[in-house]
């Protein structure tokens, strides 16, 4: 991912609403949620989703698909695995010197039976 790709990204998700959204269409994954269950979910007014979600779709967070009279929201898991691969590329240091403290797999993401 270029810079000012990954950029997009985290300042996409650097507000409250947004970060929740996100994390909740990862939650329901690869389904998504039609926008009006998101709203519901979150107690947003339909105004302020708008914005939130349009913010989310232009930094490629977040798709968006027609189904009928309905628009349902995914997670873009391309761009968020493109986002958490360029923060841990460096992961505990590329010198010999980490090699014993750190192994790959404390950089990875937890599994769902891991996390607390």
């Amino acid at each position: 991912m270029e810079t000012q790709h990954i950029l997009t990204a985290l300042a996409a998700l650097a507000h409250e609403t947004r970060l929740t959204i996100f994390r909740l269409l990862v939650e329901t994954a690869p389904e998504g949620l039609p926008v009006g269950k998101i709203g519901e979910r979150l107690g947003t007014a339909p105004a302020t989703l708008s914005f939130h979600l349009k913010e989310l779709a232009n930094a490629d967070l977040v798709t968006m698909r027609h189904e009928g009279r309905f628009i349902y929201c995914s997670a873009n898991f391309a761009t968020m695995n493109g986002l958490l691969a360029y923060l841990t590329k460096n992961c505990c240091g590329t010198g010999t010197a980490f090699v014993s403290v750190c192994e790959p797999v404390a950089c990875q993401p937890l599994q769902k039976e891991e996390a607390v």
